[in-house]
């Protein structure tokens, strides 16, 4: 009798163990933000999941902020983040409602910058060459994390130059117009970006460490992702992109590809290793 009752206990525990497999979720909703970063990345996971077999929605986001709301109320399960500093705070705010998945990249690193041409190599220049900059430092998007690093080191160096908040295609614009001129300008940009591969631009030194050293990026998800779909969990797991694929990615965009046929070209001149990611079976 009580071999009878074990026996039953483990074809049962058999029985819900296979229901739960059968029960994951095929279909996964991945956010993304509209950066070059991180765009490649979801890209690249994207193509990995729908060769395990799921069905992959991709949502954008501009902003921080409503990216976290978006996926702690369940509206995107996973989200490619800097959660050590870039998005630090939204992390923190959220993070006992949510779940760190696995690391994607490393190397993530955005200050000031200026042409090579410059002759100043620190931040801590620039209030006595602000003239030559015209006053400013031009800036992206407001709410970024680059730019509260940045607005943090005018205060920091007690900088007389005026930050510029505004757009990316706007700052890539003040930068090439003044590289065309040879004239003196000073960005908030980041590695990995195709301009750090057309421009010849140096990171100012930053000798009061107010901007953060190399960042890693991370797929996160809502609390509970893991548990409910352990083997997309698995697959996304197995994705790791290295910071000059990034680059290299963002490079053949700005020279005129598609986002979608820059990563499907990734994918193709890496297809072993994409079969080594994508050989994972569910239990």
């Amino acid at each position: 009798m009580k071999f009878l009752w074990k026996a039953m206990c483990a074809a049962a525990m058999l029985g819900a163990s296979i229901f739960s497999a059968h029960a994951e979720e095929k279909t996964i909703t991945l956010g993304t933000m509209t950066w070059e970063d991180l765009t490649p990345i979801t890209g690249i996971t994207k193509k990995v999941l729908e060769d395990s077999g799921y069905t992959v929605k991709v949502v954008p986001f501009t902003e921080w902020g409503i990216a976290y709301a978006a996926l702690t109320k369940g509206d995107i399960q996973l989200l490619a983040s800097q959660i050590d500093y870039a998005a630090q705070d939204y992390w923190d705010k959220n993070k006992n409602r949510l779940e760190k998945i696995s690391p994607v990249s490393h190397g993530l690193y955005q200050a000031i910058a200026v042409p090579n041409y410059v002759t100043i190599d620190s931040i801590d220049q620039l209030n006595e060459n602000a003239d030559k900059f015209g006053g400013k430092i031009v800036g992206i998007e407001p709410g970024s994390g680059l730019m509260r690093d940045a607005d943090s080191a005018v205060k920091a160096y007690d900088l007389k130059l005026q930050l510029l908040e505004g757009s990316t295609a706007a700052m890539t614009a003040a930068l090439k117009s003044a590289v065309d001129r040879n004239e003196w300008v000073a960005v908030t940009v980041w590695e990995p970006s195709w301009m750090m591969q057309k421009y010849p631009l140096k990171f100012l030194k930053d000798p009061k460490g107010v901007f953060p050293p190399p960042q890693g990026y991370y797929w996160v998800g809502k609390k509970g992702f893991s548990a409910d779909n352990p083997h997309a969990r698995e697959v996304v797991a197995s994705v790791y992109v290295p910071l000059k694929d990034i680059t290299a990615i963002n490079g053949a965009v700005s020279d005129g590809k598609t986002m979608d046929d820059a990563v499907a070209d990734w994918v193709a001149s890496n297809a072993d290793l994409i079969k080594r990611w994508e050989n994972i079976k569910s239990e």
